[in-house]
């Protein structure tokens, strides 16, 4: 169920779209009770009447699928919109993450990654994927441009893809000690999803409240607040000199304080909570990293 971004609130729906884009209303056509009535044929402005209405739905649809009058839900409680992020497109989502506003990650976790089966969003997959490869790159970068701690190590020497391999395995590993451990934390803290019984559907879903979530929804956090982790890319268009990885431990300490903030209003725990769960986590990568690494006499290089 959808909440409120600025208290809250559950509400059934995030929207409801008035009309189509093409001006024509959604009134039924009138029935003549004297006959039999017969069935319409379906034509193709009757098709894009049914594709607008299906923005009552209480997920928020893409913003090009919104083509007619929308108007947004307004919260009983705060009496504010409920989620304005469903009219803004992704460049001011992006902005809102950076400056890490609270609305704009309950409208990500709740309202449009949020899912009732525990499953990752197919677009949260492709961001971890692209934030694992991105990561590779930095670490394969930073530990070759310190010579002097690899030259007893053996895998500056073996062939490129097969020092590829490694550095993949390496962020992969310390990536999933990461969720994992933050994710056992969490479920040992009581902070896990509640399941609930659908009499219609006949099935238990997950409720989707603050305070509760389901373990990929904690990895859906995580992801979302390292999209700073894609900044130093510019260090892939303008060279220059990074002297002691600076930029590197800026930008690792921005986004452990992003996933502080992300499981912060994700969990409802507080500063405290979340601080133990994202030093846990990041604890934990450290040891993955520092097991793997000493195994190759690159434990340096950390």
């Amino acid at each position: 169920m959808p909440i409120c971004i600025e208290c809250r609130y559950p509400i059934s729906r995030l929207y409801h779209v008035l009309h189509s884009g093409n001006g024509g209303s959604h009134k039924p056509p009138p029935i003549n009770r004297s006959t039999k009535p017969t069935q319409q044929p379906r034509h193709s402005s009757d098709t894009n009447n049914e594709k607008s209405l299906a923005g009552t739905s209480s997920k928020p649809a893409p913003n090009a699928l919104l083509t007619g009058d929308v108007r947004l839900t307004q919260c009983p409680r705060c009496k504010r919109f409920a989620d304005k992020y469903v009219e803004h497109d992704y460049v001011v989502l992006f902005i809102d993450l950076v400056l890490v506003k609270p609305q704009v990650y309950r409208h990500l976790l709740f309202n449009r990654l949020g899912r009732d089966d525990d499953e990752l969003d197919p677009s949260i997959t492709r961001l971890g994927v692209l934030l694992l490869l991105f990561n590779v790159y930095l670490t394969w970068s930073r530990i070759e441009s310190l010579p002097h701690m690899t030259a007893s190590s053996p895998i500056p020497h073996l062939p490129i893809l097969l020092q590829y391999a490694f550095y993949l395995l390496l962020c992969a590993i310390t990536t999933l000690a990461q969720h994992l451990s933050i994710r056992w934390l969490a479920q040992a803290l009581g902070l896990e999803a509640r399941s609930v019984y659908d009499a219609e559907t006949g099935r238990e879903d997950v409720e989707n409240i603050p305070g509760r979530s389901t373990p990929n929804g904690i990895s859906t956090a995580l992801f979302v607040s390292s999209c700073m982790k894609l900044f130093p890319i510019l260090m892939v268009v303008w060279r220059f000199e990074d002297a002691g990885g600076m930029v590197g431990q800026g930008v690792e300490w921005a986004v452990a304080l992003q996933n502080l903030e992300a499981l912060r209003i994700l969990l409802e725990c507080g500063y405290v909570g979340a601080a133990a769960l994202v030093g846990v986590g990041w604890t934990s990568r450290w040891a993955a990293a520092r097991l793997i690494l000493g195994s190759v006499r690159l434990e340096q290089c950390l």
